[in-house]
């Protein structure tokens, strides 16, 4: 029980444009609505190829990507497990 088990997290590539979000609801085909670190509200799309291996629920922290030509826009390139989103709470990561 001495050890720490190590957790590997991924982090935003910030030069990358992508950051942390919250999913606040499901909308269905797909597409949540997210509440981003910057503050705003933005509709998300799960792609195809993490729709069918990962389940993204109400409450997941995840990492978007915004479209660069609709900023109200965005797509979802990872999810957090549990263990994750308490290592970002504890390292300071997470600042919603």
């Amino acid at each position: 029980m001495g050890e720490e088990e190590v957790i590997r997290v991924r982090l935003p590539d910030r030069s990358k444009g992508e950051m942390f979000a919250i999913v606040e609801s499901m909308l269905g085909a797909g597409h949540v609505k997210v509440r981003c670190e910057d503050g705003k509200e933005r509709l998300a799309r799960i792609p195809g190829k993490l729709r069918k291996r990962i389940w993204i629920k109400e409450g997941d922290v995840v990492i978007v990507v915004p479209w660069p030509f609709q900023n109200d826009r965005a797509d979802i390139i990872w999810r957090y497990t549990n263990p994750q989103v308490e290592w970002l709470e504890e390292h300071g990561y997470l600042k919603f």
